[in-house]
């Protein structure tokens, strides 16, 4: 059992705040890759049976992994073995829960693009430290939640540090996408079909025909099957439907434009 230096904080607490939970996280997610998995997540384990107990546990015991693997099974919602952050938000009594404030109002994938394009005010393909500021002010008006500047800034640093993975001071679309859900988090699909910006230009002016800069809803249906064949990625129906509504949140009255487009298929937003 590790001693008392070592053990990690506000595990024993009833309510914890934004910072404690983060602080939190970075104890058990050691090496920094935004999930906690393997030791991690059975130390994570161990530490959480007891402070609820108030008594050390033996990982070895069979009971105790019987006790895990249920655990995994009520949380651990995508079964892949390892819990991200948002899962760790529905484990954990935050009562400042600003996770779970943002999907009562961004629960689905499209009404999170939309939400982006609303606060990516200067269309960079970043949310900066200012514009997410706003973007959980309105946040926290539409649940009610009292909150004055201090707590705001404090939210705004933990958002930042919990999502942004290279450390720039701004939040990528999918940076700021773990904040969903993981089965309504669209971008993972596409995780694996990442293009470069010289596969993103040829593809894009092949289907923008007249050369305005442009496509529409249709065109970019034809775009993500053909996207799909290419990589022999299966895609059904009504999850090619799903995708392309989410993607045309981000359109201007049906005019999905170069510049966010990429932001979605692309490694890195061009420059």
């Amino acid at each position: 059992m590790a001693n008392k230096a070592q053990q990690p904080p506000y595990l024993h607490l009833a309510e914890l705040t934004a910072s404690q939970f983060l602080d939190i996280w970075k104890h058990f997610d050691t090496d920094g890759n935004g999930y906690i998995e393997g030791k991690e997540l059975e130390n994570f384990f161990r530490e959480l049976e007891t402070a609820r107990r108030g008594a050390g546990v033996d990982p070895t015991n069979v009971a105790f992994r019987e006790k895990m693997k249920e655990f995994m099974q009520k949380f651990d919602k995508n079964a892949d073995g390892r819990i991200e952050m948002s899962e760790l938000a529905q484990i954990l009594p935050t009562e400042e829960n600003f996770l779970l404030c943002f999907r009562q109002f961004v629960g689905s994938s499209s009404e999170f693009m939309a939400a982006w394009r609303r606060y990516d005010t200067d269309r960079s393909g970043y949310i900066e430290a200012n514009e997410l500021k706003g973007f959980l002010s309105d946040l926290l008006k539409k649940a009610n939640r009292h909150y004055d500047d201090q707590k705001l800034h404090e939210y705004t640093q933990t958002i930042l540090k919990m999502f942004d993975l290279n450390g720039d001071g701004k939040l990528g679309l999918s940076e700021m996408a773990r904040l969903l859900p993981v089965q309504e988090n669209f971008l993972l699909k596409f995780q694996g079909i990442k293009l470069t910006s010289d596969q993103f230009n040829a593809i894009f002016t092949y289907y923008d025909k007249d050369g305005n800069g442009y496509i529409d809803e249709q065109e970019l249906e034809a775009l993500l099957k053909d996207l799909y064949e290419k990589n022999k990625k299966e895609v059904d129906t009504k999850n090619l439907t799903g995708y392309k509504k989410s993607i045309m949140a981000l359109s201007d009255g049906g005019k999905l434009y170069r510049t966010e487009l990429e932001i979605v298929l692309c490694r890195e937003p061009l420059l």
